[in-house]
C-alpha cells in the first residue's frame, strides 16, 4: 500500500490529507504554528504516522505562506539586505516604477519601500539594444568594482537585472560568475533567467523580490526537508507554486517568488478537479478558513491563471490595489482574497457601528470560544446563534467555551440595543456581504455571470455561510465536498507538476512573427521538457501547452490566447476574449504579439472519487439525526436537525433549516435551500425560488 500525502498550512489551522491507492482518505487538522510554520506541519504528519508506515508514503506536497508573511512583515522573517547591479543610468527604475498612485488624490502618498536600498543599487557600464545587439561591450573594471562593493558589506542576497537583458543575458551571466568567485555563499537571482520579458521595471521587481526571498525560503525548506527526513519518511517532497503546479523542492528554492500565492492556489486546483469529475465546468471556488476568504473561477474546467500580481499590496474590498505592492510577473491563479475568516474580529468604530475585520485572532490567541482570547469573532457568532456545535469541534475533540463567545460578542451587542443574538447575526451578515463582494470579483468582473455558476464551498468556515453568499450573487446550486476542512491539502494531491519557459517579441501580429513565434514555441518547449526531466517527471507523462500574450497597438496590457493553432485563430481569440473582457473588440485595429510561453505539464495521479455506500433503508432523520437544537435562523430560534455527515448516504434529501456536522466543518443548510448527498457522498445544495 502507498499513501500520497498533501499538507497545507493556514492561518489558524495546519491540514493534512492522506490518500491510499485503494482510494482511502485520512485527514487530520492541528493548530498552525505561525512563527514557525514547519512545526504545525511535522505535527500534522507525524499525528498521521501514528497510522501509517513512514516507508508507505511516496509523496509528500506542501503549500505554504512563508513567502507572503515574510514579505508582510512576520516576526521572525525578517528580508535580508539585497544588492541590485543593473546598467549605468537605471539604478532608480526600481523607485520611479509607474505612474500607479495606490491613493490617487493622497498628495502625501508612500510608494513600497524598494527591497534594495539606493546604496545597495550598484551600476555597471554596459548597453545592449531592444533586440540583443551590444551598443556597449560590458566594462569588466566596473563589474569588479560593484562585486567587491558587495562582498565588503557582506550582501549575499544579489539580483542583477541589465537593460534589454531578456533578449541577451550574457552580460547578466559574466556578472554572476563574477559574483559567484567572489562571494561563494551568495544567493545570486539573473533577471535573464528569473524573468526574460520586456518591461524592465517588472523584470527588475521580480528577480529583486526573488533575491530577498531565497534566503528566507531555502532555510525554511530546508527545516522542512530535514523535519520529514527525520521522521523517516524519504518520498520526494512537492511544493505548491502561484501558477497552481508543483515544483520539486530543490526547483522552488531557486525561485521563490513562484511560491507567494502558494497556499490559495491549492484549494482552487482541487476545486477544478472536484468540478471536472462531477462534470461541472463553471465553477466558483469560496474558501473560507480562520483568517481570510479566497475566491478563484474555473471556466470550462480550466483555473483562470493571470500573468502577473503585485506582492504584499493593500487590497480593497477584496481588489487590488494598483501600486501598492511589489510587481511579480509571475503567472498565478487569480484569486480575491478579503479579511474574513472565522477568526476576523468585531468590532464598535467611533460613529457606534459594528464592523467586522480586517484584524483576525488568528491561530493565537484564536476565537474566544478556543478558551484563551476574549475579542469577539466570526467563529464566536456562529456559536451563539448555534449554527457551530456549542459544545466541541472536530467531532468532539476540540472542547470550546460557548459561554465566552457570547460573553465576546455581549460586548459589541450595545450598538444593536444590547441583544447578544442580534449582534451575533449582524456580524454574520457582514462578514457575508463581504465574502460576497470577492465572489462577484472574479465573476461580474471578470466578463462571466455568476448564474451559470456552481459555487463549490470549503475550508473550515466556507459551508457553514456558503448558502448566504450564493443566495446574494444569484447562483442557485452548492456543493460541499466529502472533506471540506481539509480540502485544499486534498487540492495538492490533484495538482500536476508545471514549468513555465517564457520569451518577448513585441512585435505585428503577421506572417513573419507567427514564424518567430513558431520557432520559439519549439525552443520553449524544449526549455520545459529539460525542467520536468529535472524534476523527476517520466517522459510519458509530459504535456505542453503553448499560449500567446497579445494587445492592440498602444494598449499596455495584454491578454493571454491558448493553444493556438494559426496566426487568424490566435488573433480571432484575442478580439473574442477582449469583448468578453472589456465588452468590445476593435477588430479593425491593428494587433501586436507581445509574449510566447510554452508551459511544461507533467501529469500526476489524481484522487480517485469512490462511490459512496448506499442507504440502509432508513430515512436520514433515522440514521444521520443527531439532535434537535435551537439554532437562529435570522430572525429567531427555531428546532433544527443536526445530522452527522458521517452517517448520511447517497440519495439522501433534506431541506432547511438544518445543520450537518462533519470532523472538519460544518455545513448550514439555510432556510429557502433544499439539501441532497451525490452519488459520491458530496453535498449539493439548490436553492428553492
Amino acid at each position: 500500500m502507498s499513501w500520497r500525502v498533501g499538507i497545507d498550512i493556514g492561518g489558524t489551522f495546519t491540514d493534512l490529507v492522506a490518500l491510499a491507492d485503494d482510494g482511502r482518505l485520512v485527514r487530520h487538522k492541528v493548530s498552525s504554528t505561525p512563527r514557525a510554520p514547519e512545526e504545525g506541519l511535522l505535527d500534522a504528519l507525524r499525528a498521521l504516522l501514528e497510522e501509517v508506515a513512514a516507508a508507505e508514503i511516496v509523496l509528500v506536497a506542501h503549500a505554504s505562506t512563508i513567502a507572503t508573511n515574510a514579505l508582510l512583515g512576520q516576526v521572525h522573517l525578517e528580508l535580508p539586505r539585497v544588492a541590485f547591479i543593473t546598467t549605468e543610468g537605471f539604478r532608480d527604475v526600481l523607485e520611479i516604477g509607474r505612474q500607479n498612485r495606490s491613493a490617487i488624490y493622497d498628495l502625501n502618498v508612500t510608494r513600497p519601500k524598494p527591497l534594495a536600498r539606493r546604496e545597495d543599487r550598484l551600476v555597471v557600464r554596459e548597453r545592449r539594444t531592444h533586440d540583443g545587439g551590444v551598443i556597449v561591450e560590458l566594462d569588466t573594471a566596473s563589474v569588479a568594482r560593484a562585486v567587491e562593493t558587495v562582498r565588503e558589506r557582506g550582501i549575499k542576497a544579489v539580483a542583477v537585472g541589465l537593460l534589454h537583458a531578456d533578449a541577451d543575458g550574457a552580460h547578466e551571466r559574466a556578472i554572476g560568475e563574477a559574483l559567484s568567485a567572489a562571494i561563494p555563499d551568495a544567493e545570486i537571482s539573473l533577471s535573464s533567467e528569473i524573468d526574460p520579458q520586456y518591461r524592465e521595471y517588472e523584470r527588475f521587481s521580480t528577480t529583486v523580490l526573488n533575491a530577498a526571498l531565497a534566503p528566507i525560503v531555502q532555510v525554511y525548506l530546508d527545516r522542512v526537508a530535514r523535519g520529514v527526513r527525520a521522521a523517516g519518511v524519504h518520498a520526494p517532497i512537492f511544493v505548491m507554486r502561484s501558477d497552481g503546479g508543483m515544483a520539486v523542492l530543490k526547483a522552488a528554492a531557486r525561485r521563490p517568488a513562484t511560491l507567494i500565492e502558494s497556499g490559495p492556489a491549492s484549494g482552487v486546483i482541487g476545486a477544478a478537479f472536484l468540478g471536472r469529475a462531477l462534470g461541472i465546468g463553471n465553477v466558483l471556488s469560496f474558501d473560507m478558513g480562520g483568517t481570510t476568504a479566497k475566491a478563484g473561477t474555473i471556466f470550462d474546467g480550466v483555473p483562470q491563471i493571470s500573468a502577473s500580481f503585485e506582492a504584499a499590496g493593500s487590497t480593497h474590498s477584496g481588489r487590488s490595489v494598483k501600486g501598492s505592492g511589489y510587481p511579480v510577473r509571475f503567472p498565478f491563479v487569480d484569486l480575491a482574497e478579503v479579511s474574513a475568516g472565522g477568526g476576523t474580529i468585531a468590532w464598535i468604530d467611533a460613529a457606534g457601528t459594528l464592523r467586522v475585520g480586517p484584524l483576525s485572532a488568528g491561530a493565537d490567541p484564536g476565537p474566544a470560544c478556543y478558551g484563551i482570547g476574549d475579542r469577539p469573532t466570526v467563529t464566536d457568532a456562529n456559536v451563539v446563534l448555534r449554527r457551530s456545535n456549542p459544545r466541541a469541534l472536530l467531532d468532539g475533540a476540540f472542547p470550546i467555551d460557548a459561554a465566552r463567545s457570547r460573553d465576546a460578542i455581549a460586548s459589541v451587542a450595545e450598538s444593536v440595543g444590547g441583544v447578544v443574538e442580534r449582534a451575533a447575526a449582524g456580524i454574520v451578515t457582514l462578514v457575508d456581504a463581504e465574502m460576497a463582494k470577492v465572489l462577484r470579483i472574479v465573476s461580474v468582473e471578470r466578463g462571466h455571470d455568476p448564474r451559470d455558476f456552481t459555487l463549490l464551498a470549503f475550508g473550515g468556515g466556507g459551508p457553514l455561510h456558503a448558502c448566504a453568499v450564493a443566495a446574494d450573487i444569484g447562483v442557485s446550486r452548492v456543493v460541499i465536498p466529502l472533506s471540506p476542512g481539509v480540502f485544499s491539502a486534498y487540492g495538492l494531491l490533484a495538482a500536476d507538476v508545471r514549468v513555465t519557459s517564457v520569451r518577448s517579441i513585441v512585435a505585428p501580429a503577421d506572417d513573419e512573427t507567427w514564424q518567430r513565434a513558431r520557432k520559439l514555441f519549439d525552443a520553449l518547449a524544449r526549455e520545459s521538457d529539460a525542467a520536468l526531466g529535472e524534476q523527476g517527471v517520466a517522459k510519458s507523462d509530459r504535456n505542453f501547452l503553448r499560449e500567446l500574450d497579445l494587445r492592440y497597438v498602444g494598449q499596455s496590457t495584454e491578454l493571454v490566447v491558448t493553444a493556438p493553432r494559426s496566426l487568424e485563430e490566435a488573433v480571432e481569440s484575442f478580439h473574442q476574449r477582449h469583448e468578453q473582457r472589456y465588452g468590445f473588440a476593435a477588430r479593425q485595429d491593428p494587433v501586436e504579439i507581445v509574449t510566447v510561453r510554452a508551459i511544461g505539464i507533467g501529469t500526476t495521479p489524481k484522487p480517485r472519487l469512490i462511490a459512496a455506500a448506499a442507504p440502509a433503508g432508513r430515512a436520514p432523520e433515522q440514521r444521520a439525526l443527531r439532535e434537535l437544537r435551537e439554532v437562529f435562523d435570522g430572525t429567531a430560534f427555531v428546532d433544527t436537525p443536526v445530522y452527522g455527515r458521517a452517517h448520511l448516504r447517497p440519495g439522501d434529501v433534506f431541506d432547511g433549516p438544518a445543520v450537518v456536522e462533519q470532523y472538519d466543518a460544518t455545513t448550514y443548510v439555510a432556510p429557502g435551500w433544499a439539501a441532497r448527498v451525490d452519488g459520491f457522498g458530496n453535498l449539493v445544495m439548490e436553492h428553492r425560488r
